[in-house]
C-alpha cells in the first residue's frame, strides 16, 4: 500500500507544471496590453508602479488606472500517437483585475500602490479524456499589492524601489489508474494557499533627450510555501492508502529583468522596444510533503531560463484619440520531455492592438485586444507517463487564447 501511496503522489506531482510561461500574466493595463508590453521604457501612466515603478516621477499629480482583462485560453490535443484523435480543453474565462495610484509628494519624490495579478489561468479537461492521468483541471492565481516610491534625483533621471506582498491559492485535480486490479480509477483533489509571501521589485529611467526614454526593472522570486488539503475517492478497498490529509509544497515564481527603449519619432508617433528575461531555472523541483505520515515526495521540473521580446508603437491622431500596437515573441521555458496538458506551452506570438479615448480632460479609456498563438508543437520523446504501464504521453499541441483589455485613467 505504502510503494501505491508514493506512485499516486508521484503522478499529482507531475501535473503541477502550473508554474509555465503561459501562467505569468502580463497584462496589467490596457495601454501596456495594445503596444505589446513593450512599456518597460514607456510607463507613462499609473500602471508604471508594475511595470517599472521609476516611471511614477515622471507624472503629475495623483493619477489613477483601473479595469480588468478577459482572457480566453484554447488549448487541443491530437493523440497519443499513433492515434490521431483530437481533444479540446474546456472554453473558460479568466478576468483578472488591476488597480494603480500614484502621487506626486514634491519635484524629487513620488510614491504609488498597485494590485494585480501577476501569475494565473488554468486549464480543464473533461474527466475521462486520455489524458486523465496527468491533467484534468489545473488552476492558480496570485495577487500582489506593491507599494512603491521613486526618488528623482536630476530631471531627466529616476529611481524606485518596491515592497510586492502577495497571496495565492491553487488546485489540481486528476485521476490516477487503479486498473487492472480495480474497474475504477482513484479522483485526486488537491487544494492549497499561502496568505503570506513577499518580494520587492526596483527600476529606473532615464531621459537623455525629450525624444528618448530608456528603462530598466527588476521583479524578484516570490517564494509561496502552500498549506491545502489532499482529498481521494475511490474503491473501498484502497481507500485508506489514497493521498489524503493536510499536505504542505514550496513554489517560487521567477524573477523577471525587462530593459527597453522609446523614441519618439515625431510629437504623435512612439515606438519601443523591450527585451524581458525571466529566470524559470530557479524551478527545477516540486515537493509536496503529507503533513500526518510525514511522506515526502518530488517531481524534477527542470525548466529553463527563458526570454520575452517586445515591440509596440503608438500614433496621437489628435488631442482625443491614439492607436496603439504591439508584437512579442515568448520562448517556451517547458522542455518537450516534461510538456504537460495542465499547461499545454510551447512558443508564442503575440499580436495586439488598442484605442485610447480622452472622455474628459482628466478622464480617459483605454480599450485593447492580444491574440497569442502558440506554435503547433509535436512531442516524440515524453517522459510525461499517462498508463498504468508506463506510456508516454506523446502527440500534438496547439494552443492559442484571446485577451480583451479594458483601462480607465484618471488624473487629478
Amino acid at each position: 500500500m505504502r510503494s501505491r501511496l508514493f506512485l499516486i503522489v508521484s503522478t499529482l506531482l507531475i501535473s503541477a507544471n502550473i508554474f509555465a510561461g503561459g501562467f505569468q500574466l502580463n497584462e496589467h493595463g490596457a495601454r501596456a496590453l495594445a503596444m505589446g508590453g513593450a512599456f518597460t521604457s514607456v510607463a507613462n501612466d499609473a500602471s508604471a508602479i508594475y511595470w517599472n515603478g521609476a516611471g511614477i516621477s515622471f507624472l503629475k499629480g495623483t493619477n489613477i488606472v483601473f479595469g480588468a482583462s478577459f482572457i480566453a485560453p484554447s488549448s487541443k490535443f491530437r493523440g497519443v500517437t499513433p492515434d490521431v484523435t483530437e481533444y479540446r480543453g474546456k472554453n473558460l474565462l479568466f478576468y483578472p483585475v488591476h488597480f494603480f495610484a500614484t502621487t506626486q509628494l514634491s519635484d524629487k519624490f513620488s510614491v504609488g500602490l498597485g494590485f494585480t495579478t501577476p501569475f494565473g489561468l488554468g486549464t480543464e479537461w473533461d474527466e475521462n479524456w486520455v489524458g486523465k492521468y496527468l491533467a484534468i483541471e489545473t488552476s492558480l492565481q496570485t495577487f500582489i499589492v506593491t507599494p512603491v516610491i521613486s526618488y528623482k534625483p536630476i530631471e531627466s533621471l529616476a529611481i524606485s524601489a518596491g515592497f510586492v506582498y502577495s497571496f495565492a491559492d491553487v488546485l489540481i485535480t486528476r485521476k490516477n489508474p487503479l486498473q487492472p486490479i480495480f474497474a475504477s480509477d482513484a479522483f485526486i483533489h488537491l487544494e492549497g494557499n499561502d496568505m503570506f509571501a513577499y518580494g520587492f521589485n526596483a527600476g529606473i529611467m532615464f531621459k537623455p533627450t525629450k525624444c528618448i526614454s530608456i528603462g530598466a526593472s527588476y521583479h524578484s522570486e516570490v517564494k509561496y510555501e502552500f498549506e491545502g488539503t489532499a482529498t481521494s475517492t475511490g474503491p473501498d478497498q484502497v481507500a485508506a492508502s489514497l493521498p489524503k490529509g493536510d499536505i504542505t509544497a514550496e513554489l517560487s515564481t521567477p524573477q523577471n529583468i525587462a530593459g527597453g527603449i522609446a523614441i519618439d519619432v515625431s510629437p504623435r508617433v512612439k515606438i519601443s522596444a523591450d527585451f524581458q528575461y525571466v529566470g524559470w531555472s530557479s524551478y527545477d523541483t516540486l515537493a509536496v510533503t503529507f503533513v500526518e505520515t510525514g511522506v515526502v515526495s518530488a517531481s524534477p521540473r527542470m525548466y529553463e531560463d527563458s526570454y520575452i521580446i517586445r515591440l509596440g508603437g503608438s500614433y496621437k491622431a489628435n488631442d482625443q484619440v491614439t492607436f496603439m500596437g504591439g508584437v512579442y515573441y515568448d520562448k517556451n521555458p517547458v522542455s518537450n520531455e516534461y510538456l504537460n496538458p495542465s499547461l499545454p506551452e510551447s512558443n508564442r506570438i503575440g499580436l495586439s492592438f488598442g484605442i485610447e479615448a480622452q472622455l474628459f480632460e482628466n478622464l480617459s479609456v483605454q480599450g485593447s485586444y492580444l491574440f497569442i498563438r502558440g506554435k503547433q508543437l509535436t512531442i516524440t520523446d515524453s517522459k510525461e507517463i499517462y498508463t498504468s504501464g508506463n506510456g508516454t504521453f506523446n502527440g500534438t499541441y496547439n494552443t492559442s487564447a484571446n485577451i480583451f483589455g479594458l483601462s480607465f485613467n484618471l488624473s487629478l
